[in-house]
């Protein structure tokens, strides 16, 4: 079946959710460490504490893409029940989170954040395969990435937001979370459901491609055992496009890792001169990095609309790596800058990065896989997100500790030159529709 080209607003229908999945990941990304340290945690068990979003990623999106592979309901589709699933569970761990008594506590809600917001997610990147003909792909992983930016840039500044413009506290006694990242929490726990919930109903899927073919392997694959055994078979055979972006993944979310756990208390260390979590200056640094972490979002959503241009006057895997360069250098730079508006710059950087890094590896796997199995791959290849990431956990925390003498921003500037190793890597990416024209710009789809 040949696909039709969707318009530019069923693109933006189908992509609307990612606006509220950044909601909860933006917020797990700029505060969760802040969480940690206000209810006790120390800054080398930071990356352990961290191994739920990794682990649970691990776990989750292969088994969801699979799964979802072999969905089909005429009335929900393929990937909606899983997107309507993970919505309501996401939004009630977001309302739970900031209101954690204990440690113990907020870790496991961690796991129950990230497992939930997998679910949710993984089925939108097969999503776009699913529905987007080859030539309108990158257009698609770009308004995804476009929400994404959106999504965090709100995200992000909401403790900020509440804290300077409503006057809500941004302090709390010992042990106890600030009511400007509770308050936080709760709107981005609204702002998923409701997003999601958009592109459920507003967005109609088109059956699998050879209906019979499908019914007859949902029969035979009805088995736990052979699901389970069929999904591990499966990392033997990925694509060789895959295996080469994997490498790529690697380093760029080793890089990323970094930053998440560490741009807080590297940031009040280096700048603010600080490491007392429960100081009110350590509480203003995690407000900034709520800023910080908008701008590259912000940068993010704008540099989308860009990269498919350039993707098609260049390729997409050199943009890539353009884009990977400019990020592990700005990483690098924030060590040495001592001003707090100055420190906004590099994040554009980071931004132009973050946005390709969200685009680029996905439109140039969608080329390469079987339709059938888009969703199970799709979520293999987040095993190549969630591994540096464990990998982080295991060596952050003795790096910052024992080499870095405690300086957490030194984490940044590893994964600085991590990012720059990715970019270099993907000179070895081979991209399967890189011979092919793409008039996939989103103006030229809002034209037609």
């Amino acid at each position: 079946m040949e696909k039709p080209r969707l318009s530019f607003w069923q693109i933006w229908n189908m992509s609307f959710g990612f606006l509220g999945i950044q909601f909860g990941f933006a917020l797990q990304n700029a505060n969760v460490s802040r969480i940690f340290q206000t209810l006790g945690a120390e800054i080398e068990s930071l990356p352990l504490l961290w191994l739920a979003a990794p682990v649970t990623g691990l776990i989750v999106q292969p088994i969801i893409g699979y799964l979802s592979d072999r969905t089909w309901h005429p009335k929900w589709g393929r990937r909606r029940p899983y997107f309507f699933s993970g919505a309501i569970l996401a939004t009630l761990a977001l309302f739970i989170m900031p209101n954690s008594p204990a440690l113990w506590i907020a870790a496991g809600t961690l796991w129950m954040m990230d497992a939930s917001i997998n679910i949710s997610m993984e089925p939108f990147r097969a999503f776009v395969g699913d529905m987007l003909p080859g030539e309108q792909r990158t257009t698609g992983f770009a308004m995804q990435t476009f929400f994404i930016g959106v999504g965090a840039v709100v995200a992000s500044q909401l403790p900020y937001i509440f804290t300077n413009f409503f006057n809500v506290s941004n302090e709390a006694p010992e042990g106890i979370i600030p009511d400007s990242v509770k308050y936080s929490f709760y709107i981005g726990g609204c702002v998923f459901l409701l997003a999601v919930m958009w592109t459920v109903f507003s967005t109609k899927e088109f059956p699998p491609e050879n209906y019979q073919t499908f019914e007859e392997e949902k029969l035979r694959t009805k088995g736990l055992v052979y699901g389970l055994k069929e999904i591990f078979e499966g990392f033997g055979k990925m694509p060789k496009t895959m295996t080469q972006l994997a490498i790529v993944q690697f380093f760029s979310w080793l890089a990323l890792f970094a930053m998440w756990i560490y741009t807080t208390s590297g940031i009040a260390d280096n700048v603010y001169g600080t490491t007392d979590s429960g100081s009110k200056e350590f509480q203003e640094a995690g407000n900034w990095v709520g800023v910080m972490f908008s701008v590259y979002n912000g940068v993010s959503a704008l540099a989308a609309f860009l990269l498919p241009v350039l993707a098609k006057r260049t390729s997409r895997r050199f943009v890539h790596l353009i884009c990977l360069i400019i990020g592990g250098i700005s990483l690098i730079s924030l060590f040495f800058i001592k001003d707090i508006n100055t420190l906004l710059f590099p994040m554009i950087g980071v931004g132009i990065a973050w946005a390709s890094i969200l685009t680029m590896p996905y439109a140039i796997l969608a080329g390469a896989l079987p339709a059938n199995k888009m969703g199970y791959y799709m979520g293999v290849f987040n095993f190549f997100i969630v591994i540096p990431q464990i990998v982080a956990a295991g060596i952050l925390g003795f790096i910052v500790k024992e080499l870095a003498g405690g300086h957490s921003i030194m984490a940044l500037v590893y994964g600085g030159c991590s990012m720059v190793i990715a970019g270099l890597l993907c000179l070895n990416v081979k991209d399967a529709d890189e011979k092919v024209p793409q008039s996939n710009t989103l103006i030229i789809d809002q034209v037609k």
